[in-house]
């Protein structure tokens, strides 16, 4: 098997064997809390949503940290952390304990590294097809999630679930250790891929990629805070018994993907790209509200649907254009506090929904989401419409001079990275004459090979 291919199918099946063990508790946690002891809807929107924080705390160390002691070291590591968290949530009889194990799930923070190992892994052709197919994981896991957790549940508890989350934690190293190819050496062209803390600080202060930020940032907490309410929902507002929630979930899940996609693929090939964007915020606002009041059979499905819609287009179009603002040379940084906003919107979602419950009720809780993302769309009216651009780099020689770069056409950006002799190039296609580029940079500095 080619080298490439191995690595994209192993990392992207390690990426989806770790999320869906983190997923399968959100579709049935409230519904199981007299399970356990000193149980109320504030702890347990905390249990749901603590993984969140300990993943933003830990998830830019560990990347950094496998710079230098190698990915699959902390690959492992952070895997045998997560099954040791599973481990503790299973045998948990209070919630304290069931909070203790969630936070050690996401303790064994692995995102960035198996990012930047699969940037290690495969080429600059490959690399963004590369990271397509790994969030097409994460969706797929997601579904899954949803469908096997109430049917786990039903069979073997609450516990069944994290033993099985173990399980697959266990079967992730072995992945690891034996599907996973190891890089030989890492291509010096690989270092925009990852996180350097130098750079955070003036990636926090665009304007650009703080608009998106925020928006992975709600869009998080609004997914996490909608299954604070939804399963209860199913159960009292359409009497389905836990283990059939599937049939609402599969439905609805594989008709959101259905509609999702193509519209996406639509309003990118139309150049309205943006307004996907906006009106997709519009609909995830409105089914909010509209949960939020709404209590019968048939109006609740078509509300998690449209719920569902807008998700994944905004879940799908959110990344592509945090690779598209972001300066260059920063990719892997801005990528980095792009991950670190949507773990903490999943740990707000848990702690805000549960406590708005657990205070006010949960139309007042879904209310205020709604409103969360009424403020989004109006902080993305602002967006620019989003161009085609790319990215290229070369291996140069010192010295460069960074203005003349920037004045040839289709050029928009450049960063020279001196100690590396690395050029970082943001281009847009629409003007730019690539062999001209070529030419003038092979004129003018010496490229390594």
């Amino acid at each position: 098997m080619n080298t490439e291919i191995r690595a994209i199918s192993s990392l992207a099946s390690l990426y989806a064997i770790r999320m869906l063990g983190l997923f399968m508790v959100l579709p049935v946690l409230f519904l199981y809390a007299d399970h356990y002891a000193n149980a109320d809807a504030r702890s347990l929107g905390l249990a749901l949503g603590i993984y969140g924080l300990t993943q933003a705390l830990f998830q830019l160390p560990l990347g950094l940290l496998s710079d230098f002691i190698g990915r699959k070291v902390v690959i492992v590591f952070g895997l045998l952390v997560f099954v040791a968290g599973s481990v503790v949530a299973a045998s948990a009889t209070s919630v304290e304990g069931l909070i203790l194990g969630r936070a050690l799930q996401g303790a064994g923070a692995i995102a960035s590294t198996v990012m930047a190992l699969l940037s290690d892994l495969t080429s600059e052709a490959s690399r963004s097809k590369a990271m397509a197919i790994v969030g097409a994981s994460i969706g797929v896991s997601f579904g899954l999630a949803l469908i096997l957790g109430p049917a786990l549940t039903a069979f073997s508890g609450l516990q069944g679930v994290f033993v099985c989350a173990a399980a697959l934690g266990l079967v992730g190293i072995l992945v690891v250790l034996f599907w996973v190819p190891t890089p030989q050496n890492t291509a010096p062209g690989h270092g925009e891929q990852r996180a350097i803390p130098g750079m955070i600080l003036g990636l926090v202060r665009h304007r650009g990629l703080a608009r998106l930020n925020l928006g992975i940032f709600v869009l998080h907490a609004t997914i996490t805070g909608l299954f604070v309410v939804l399963p209860g929902k199913l159960v009292q507002d359409l009497n389905l018994l836990e283990p059939t929630h599937w049939k609402v979930y599969l439905p609805v899940l594989v008709l959101a993907f259905v509609v999702a996609l193509p519209s996406m693929m639509a309003a990118e090939r139309r150049g309205q790209a943006k307004l996907a964007f906006l009106v997709a915020i519009a609909v995830l606002a409105l089914s909010l509200f509209g949960l939020a009041r709404v209590a019968f059979g048939a109006g609740l499905v078509l509300l998690v649907f449209f719920f569902f819609v807008a998700f994944n287009l905004l879940e799908a179009m959110l990344p592509s254009l945090v690779s598209k603002v972001a300066p260059a040379g920063t990719r892997g940084t801005a990528m980095g506090l792009y991950s670190t906003c949507q773990f903490l919107g999943a740990f707000c979602g848990g702690v805000v929904g549960g406590s708005l419950v657990a205070d006010y009720g949960s139309g007042l809780m879904l209310s205020l989401f709604a409103l969360a993302c009424v403020l989004w769309l109006l902080v993305a009216l602002s967006m620019p419409r989003p161009r085609r651009l790319g990215r290229l780099t070369f291996h140069v020689l010192p010295s460069i001079t960074e203005l003349d770069i920037v004045n040839q056409p289709g050029v928009e950006e450049c960063v020279y990275v001196a100690d590396k002799g690395l050029l970082y190039i943001n281009v847009n296609y629409e003007q730019l004459d690539l062999p001209a580029l070529h030419q003038y940079i092979g004129a003018h500095v010496a490229v390594r090979p």
